[in-house]
Parts: structure tokens; C-alpha cells; sequence
């Protein structure tokens, strides 16, 4: 097994490569979210980039725009010349069909902390200061800052920082042309430097709220090492069909973490690199564009911090594709689906819990979301999210078993979404706004389908980006 020095080593070369860049960008200014520094740097709309002109999702051109390393210029004037600096807000107001119960000394298993109503809560959900542009030549990034208004807690965010260049093999004694797009990416998020929205970082809903109900296990690879690990991967992108991507993961110190604001019971560590490889055909005929692809990452974890019963062992497997017809932009509509695949040897958390089984678990998340979208203004989604797994065990803060259940549960939402602002005909250049009302409704929820319904939620929610 190695020394606690040697689980954090992996992470260091990336710190070390990633500080003085990342120090400029966090002391001088969840997401690629249609930002105004990447307007203004592109001379571009968002609607050029997002198909519904503001949110993750990304249009062909977009997917370019982030697979260039941030750096496509082509804006003019004052507005160009001003530094990559961007800001965002997020609220919301949640309704569950029954109240949850709030942490006090006599329910002390509440599901929502002292402080918050059982129900109706208005939230400042996030606050945010970007930098998201070129830094200098073929090098761009796009980093986060972020106050979580839910936690009352500053930290830093999604980093993912680039470099990125092109070479055009145009040889007449080659049968066919080839063009590469390559670059290397740092970043600090499993599937945050992704292109294609089906993956965690940047998949459907767009938005939420802390204090709504959660179901259902999730997937290391879904958000369970954000910010608390680095990692560096080299990708390139053949004759814009073809994407490969590897590299791996290491994990920040529990220093780096406490100076990031990111510490806490709950934290791992990665006992050794942790693999990442994702591969995707796309092509885009006539407006009708198409994707296929594969992601995956294997990780040995140290859960809380504790080496004392060794790792966990977690390989995440997955599928997805996606379909957008883009020929008028005046109705596009979009399919997105994926599906992850974990195998888990839990043998550490099961010998903390004086566990002494030795079999393994499983758990699979499969989505799917379809989307209109009128004038990139008026949006219409409704999603599928499905989890079944084995009897999955609750980790408490350190690692140990407190229970087992399925984390079995099935939900869908469905959202309405305005766009009031970056198209051609917008009057506000440098803001950009998403109102938008969700509702999820559960037919089982955490392998049980008694009373599942009353997690159902009704979401009201604001997005100003500036």
C-alpha cells in the first residue's frame, strides 16, 4: 500500500503545473454556461454556441470553440480588449409534495440542516467569478470561484485549462486528408473537459438547489472527486470525426484542499493514478449532427482520509450518443442519452464496518433527455434518470457502513425554459438570463416505491450570467 505522500504524488505534478496559472486566474478574477468573456472575445452570440443561447448545452460551433483550449478569437472593439472576467447568480424557490424534516437534537437524521424550512425554502443557490478565456497564445481556461449559498461556503470550482493547436496533413501522397485538433487539458473534474453533454459534469437538469430531496447512489465518476482531485489528459480530434482522449487522476492534499475551501469529513483520496479515457465518433450531415461514444475510469479510493482497511475499488464504464438537428434554428430538437455501468469492491468501508463479507456491488444510472427548443428563446425538456444497483451500502462522514439498501429509484423531470437575451436581435450584449420551472416526480425512490412520491419537486429557478 503507499504512504499518504505517495497517494497525493500523483496529484502534485498537475498542482504544480496548474498553480502559477491558476493563482492569476482565481486573485485577479458549474460550467461553460454561454459566458460573456467568451462572447466578447469570439464576436459571436451565445446563441451560436448554446442552443437555447444560454446553459452547457453546446451547438457544433461550441464543441469546437472548447475543443480549440477557449482561445477562437474574432471579437473587435473595447469589448474584446476587456480581460476574460465573467460572473454568475443562481436562485431558486422549491416546493416538495411533503415537507422534509430539518435537523434538530430531537431528529438529528433530518434530511435538511438547521436553519431551513421543511418546505417552500427561496435559496441563493450559487454565486460565481470566472475567468473564461484565452490566457496567452494557443493557452485557454475556463475556472471557477464560487459561493454556495446552500453550504455558506467559498471554494474554488470547475477548472479545466488548455493548450490547444491544429495540423492540417494535406500530402498527395496520401489517399485522403488528414486534420488533427490536439491539446492537453488540466483540470480538476472527471468529464468537466468533455465536449458533448451526456456526460456528469454537464448533463441534464442544468440546475438545482441544495435543498431538495436526492435519491438513489450515484457513480464515482458522477461528481463524487470534483475539485478534490487534478488531473491531466491529452485528447485530439481527427478529421472531425474521430475523438480520443486519455490520461489520469491524482488526488490534492488535504492542505491544497483546505486552501481550495474544499475540505471536509467526507473527502477521499485516490490510492494511486486513477486512469480517464473517453472515445466518440460524431458527424454532422446536413444539420442533422450525430455522436457515439465511450468513457470510462478505474480508481482505487481511500475513503475519509483512512488507509487503516486499505481502498475501495470502483471501474465506471459508460455509453452515450447524442442526436441534435440544428438545419432550422428556429426549432431544434435534441436527444441525449447515456448510460454508466460501476463495479464496486467496497473492501475497506465493509472492514471499517466489521464487515466480513468480501462480495462485490454494482450500480447502473441510465438517462435520457429530449428537448425542443423555438428560436433558441422558448425551451421544452423532459428526462428520464433510472437507478438499479445491488444492496448498496451508506457510507457515514469516514467510510464506514451505517446501512444497506438498494439504491434502486426511477424519476422524471420535466422543464420550461426563457431565454430572453443573446441572439442577434438582443438588446443586452454583455447579460444573459435563464428563467426556467421544473418539476420531478418519482415512481420509486431508493429501492422502494411506497410513498416515493412525496420527493416530488417543483422548481422555480433564475440564472443571470454578467
Amino acid at each position: 500500500m503507499k504512504t499518504p505522500f505517495k497517494q497525493t504524488y500523483d496529484a502534485r505534478f498537475f498542482l504544480v503545473s496548474l498553480m502559477p496559472l491558476a493563482s492569476v486566474i482565481l486573485l485577479t478574477s458549474p460550467d461553460t454556461e454561454a459566458l460573456p468573456s467568451f462572447s466578447r472575445q469570439t464576436g459571436q452570440n451565445c446563441s451560436v454556441c448554446h442552443t437555447q443561447s444560454f446553459g452547457p448545452n453546446l451547438t457544433p460551433f461550441g464543441r469546437d470553440f472548447k475543443l480549440g483550449g477557449y482561445t477562437m478569437g474574432g471579437g473587435s472593439g473595447t469589448a474584446a480588449k476587456l480581460p476574460a472576467l465573467s460572473g454568475m447568480a443562481l436562485g431558486s424557490f422549491t416546493n416538495t409534495q411533503k415537507d422534509q424534516t430539518v435537523q434538530s437534537e430531537s431528529q438529528p437524521d433530518g434530511t435538511l440542516p438547521p436553519g431551513w424550512k421543511g418546505n417552500n425554502n427561496f435559496t441563493f443557490d450559487q454565486a460565481s467569478l470566472f475567468y473564461a478565456g484565452r490566457i496567452y497564445g494557443k493557452v485557454g481556461a475556463f475556472s471557477e470561484l464560487t459561493f454556495d449559498g446552500f453550504a455558506n461556503r467559498l471554494s474554488m470550482g470547475n477548472a479545466d485549462i488548455r493548450f490547444a493547436d491544429r495540423l492540417d496533413l494535406d500530402d498527395t501522397s496520401l489517399p485522403f486528408d488528414l486534420d488533427f485538433t490536439y491539446g492537453i487539458s488540466l483540470n480538476n473534474n472527471p468529464t468537466v473537459q468533455d465536449l458533448w453533454n451526456t456526460t456528469p459534469v454537464w448533463g441534464f437538469p442544468y440546475t438545482g438547489s441544495g435543498v431538495q430531496p436526492s435519491v438513489g447512489a450515484t457513480p464515482l465518476i458522477d461528481g463524487a472527486l470534483g475539485s478534490q482531485v487534478g488531473g491531466a489528459t491529452a485528447y485530439t480530434m481527427i478529421n472531425n470525426l474521430l475523438y480520443l482522449e486519455a490520461g489520469a487522476y491524482g488526488s490534492f492534499s488535504s492542505s491544497t484542499q483546505n486552501s481550495f475551501g474544499i475540505a471536509g469529513p467526507d473527502r477521499v483520496s485516490l490510492n494511486g493514478p486513477a486512469p480517464y479515457w473517453r472515445v466518440a465518433l460524431q458527424h454532422d450531415w446536413k444539420g442533422h449532427y450525430f455522436q457515439l461514444g465511450h468513457y470510462g475510469m478505474i480508481a482505487n479510493v481511500v475513503p475519509g482520509r483512512d488507509s487503516t482497511y486499505g481502498t475501495n475499488n470502483y471501474t465506471d464504464v459508460a455509453v452515450d450518443a447524442t442526436y441534435q438537428y440544428l438545419a432550422n434554428l428556429k426549432h431544434i430538437f435534441e436527444a441525449k442519452t447515456t448510460y454508466i455501468y460501476e463495479y464496486q469492491n467496497l473492501s475497506a468501508s465493509r472492514g471499517a464496518a466489521g464487515d466480513p463479507s468480501t462480495g462485490n456491488t454494482y450500480l447502473g444510472t441510465y438517462r435520457l433527455n429530449l428537448a425542443y427548443t423555438f428560436d433558441q428563446t422558448y425551451g421544452l425538456t423532459f428526462a428520464y434518470n433510472q437507478i438499479n444497483g445491488s444492496h448498496s451500502p451508506i457510507l457515514n462522514d469516514v467510510g464506514a457502513i451505517v446501512d444497506q439498501v438498494r439504491p434502486n429509484s426511477k424519476y422524471y423531470t420535466a422543464e420550461l425554459v426563457y431565454v430572453p437575451f443573446g441572439k442577434d436581435s438582443s438588446y443586452l450584449y454583455l447579460m444573459n438570463l435563464r428563467t426556467s420551472l421544473q418539476y420531478i416526480g418519482y415512481s420509486q425512490a431508493n429501492g422502494t416505491n411506497t410513498d416515493a412520491q412525496f420527493n416530488n419537486t417543483f422548481m422555480v429557478n433564475g440564472w443571470l450570467s454578467f
